[in-house]
């Protein structure tokens, strides 16, 4: 058995972790069931979101970056997508084969649709937190995200 014990921040932060995963797991579900109706599944919606809210156009690998997934998982729901025509490719000026994806006017309109069922889910489930509450909580989990992403850049990065 291990002789390192977490330290009270190390708990802590096991316990948020193993919310989270909990939480993430019934996000995902709710989620299937708000955007049922309009032939979306969260992973879709996730991904429609990361599009739409995009400052510019981005390839599938940037998209699946800032989302924290893999390329391959993302690359397969645009590619339905695509089929659908909610989604197209467009030429990446910086980049022969990465593609950029943008949503056709389907795709903006079934997001938006989608946008429409959400807004009054999130008000009432947030009913009563206060945004003080919810900031502190960006915060802990941009700190963990930060970390986290420097910690795999790290180790993606060649010894020195």
């Amino acid at each position: 058995m291990a002789e390192e014990q977490w330290t009270e921040a190390g708990a802590a932060v096991t316990t948020l972790i193993l919310d989270v995963f909990r939480l993430s797991g019934r996000l995902q579900l709710e989620g299937d069931r708000l955007v049922e109706g309009l032939g979306l599944t969260s992973a879709r919606w996730q991904i429609l979101g990361a599009i739409a809210y995009a400052d510019q156009p981005e390839s599938v690998a940037w998209h699946a970056r800032t989302m924290g997934v893999h390329r391959q998982g993302v690359q397969r729901i645009v590619n339905e997508l695509k089929k659908e025509e909610i989604v197209a490719f467009r030429p990446n000026p910086h980049h022969k084969r990465a593609q950029l994806v943008v949503l056709t006017p389907k795709g903006q309109k079934l997001f938006a649709d989608a946008v429409a069922l959400q807004v009054p889910w999130v008000n009432e489930i947030s009913e009563g937190m206060s945004a003080e509450d919810i900031a502190t909580t960006l915060k802990v989990i941009g700190t963990l995200k930060k970390r986290l992403l420097e910690k795999s850049n790290a180790q993606d990065s060649p010894p020195s």
